[in-house]
């Protein structure tokens, strides 16, 4: 499929150097041009050389990563990046943050991703609580639990606002609405809706809990002393993409990926990096946003693939700042990955006698103008040492559309990182 370039660069005996392979996903980074930046993408903006080079080093291309009929979430995008048939494997998001959590889904259970969220005036201000901390998330789980939880309901807690809850007997065909789509919308017009009659008991069951949270969480201690310090209140659950227990194949199983490791702060990925059979790597001070330990992350990065055939970096800073709709804070993380990510691991692994490929994509798009997710495909570099590259010199939604690779679907992207 590749050809090498001449021997003015390195090149390597397949049969003596096994490539290792790391995809660098840079969470909900593209997006769209914006006039503050010059009617720029914040990738066309960013000052990102290393990147750049790779791409001009690499070959590059488009990968629709939200196929039809699924909403262009996380969960499906970063299942499809990996080669996942969603339309076989997908069970909901809970179900992945269960496994990251160490929390069992028993035949029988539904699970679902639960927010805790700021609602004011009947209106859902933000998906996150102002980013509440762990420290006080716990507490309110805690809270939750003492005076919500029963045999039938369980609430279990994870980072800042994203937590699990779990419901024996729970029927998953049920409508629900992430909450970082509405923000600005009043909660009562996004209610759990049942699909079928069936599951009329368990959207009645969710929408019950939604407003019993909002009673008793308005006074907690907590909350008083966020809102006495001029932030956001924790003021409702909000639960979201139900599911049960998945059967997922391991990347070794599917692509023969000997071994790995998946290094992010968010529950979900470290979830599908479980069923994918890849090692969980914690990073002190991993915390998904923007204030992320970048160099922890890089050098836990480096240490994997010592060890490792393939390791999965995820980096959830832009998507956050997608979300906030801050295009000066998106493009700030944009650039932290370009620094305090890429080049240091660029220039570690480029000497090492194992070549290493880098991959370097989103997952989806979050256009901080409409601050949630989109379903166009995303631009995708794939360097590998030793092979030439094309005629794109620039990493960015726009230059990526002129590469190698076209756009590729399904599990195209990764069969083509793993050819060696």
């Amino acid at each position: 499929m590749y050809s090498l370039i001449s021997s003015a660069s390195p090149t390597f005996d397949k049969d003596s150097k096994i490539m290792k392979h790391l995809i660098i996903l840079g969470d909900g980074m593209a997006d769209e041009r914006i006039p503050s930046l010059g009617n720029k993408t914040i990738l066309e903006a960013a000052n990102i050389p290393t990147i750049d080079l790779l791409a001009q080093k690499g070959r590059c291309g488009l990968l629709e990563t939200v196929p039809e009929g699924f909403h262009p979430g996380s969960e499906i995008a970063n299942l499809e990046v990996l080669g996942y048939d969603v339309r076989k494997v997908f069970e909901g998001r809970g179900s992945l943050e269960a496994a990251s959590m160490g929390v069992d889904i028993e035949p029988g259970e539904m699970a679902m991703r639960c927010n805790i969220i700021c609602i004011e005036n009947g209106v859902i201000k933000n998906h996150s609580a102002g980013h509440i901390s762990d420290e006080e998330a716990y507490v309110l789980i805690d809270y939750l639990n003492e005076k919500l939880g029963d045999e039938i309901v369980r609430f279990f807690p994870g980072i800042s606002y994203r937590h699990l809850l779990k419901i024996k007997g729970g029927d998953k065909r049920v409508k629900c609405t992430p909450p970082h789509d509405v923000p600005g919308t009043p909660f009562k017009d996004v209610l759990v809706k049942a699909e079928v009659p069936e599951a009329q008991k368990t959207a009645d069951l969710l929408n019950e809990l939604i407003i019993k949270s909002q009673e008793i969480l308005a006074d907690h201690p907590v909350n008083k002393a966020r809102i006495a310090a001029g932030k956001d209140p924790a003021n409702s659950i909000w639960p979201w993409s139900a599911g049960y227990k998945p059967e997922m194949k391991t990347l070794k199983e599917e692509y023969g990926v000997k071994s790995g490791a998946v290094i992010s702060a968010v529950d979900l990925i470290r979830g599908i990096g479980k069923y994918a059979g890849l090692d969980i790597i914690e990073v002190e001070g991993a915390t998904g946003l923007y204030n992320t330990n970048y160099e922890g992350k890089a050098q836990a990065a480096i240490d994997a693939l010592k060890k490792s055939d393939f390791v999965y970096l995820h980096i959830e800073a832009s998507d956050e700042a997608g979300h906030e709709g801050n295009v000066e804070l998106k493009l700030k993380t944009v650039e932290y990955l370009e620094n305090r990510i890429v080049r240091p691991i660029y220039e570690e692994v480029k000497n090492w006698n194992e070549p290493v490929a880098i991959a370097i994509l989103p997952d989806h798009p979050t256009p901080c103008r409409i601050k949630t997710h989109v379903s166009e495909p995303i631009p995708f570099l794939i360097y590998k040492p030793g092979v030439e590259g094309d005629k794109v010199m620039k990493y960015d939604e726009f230059s990526c559309r002129d590469g190698a690779y076209g756009t590729l679907v399904g599990d195209e992207f990764i069969k083509a990182l793993l050819d060696d």
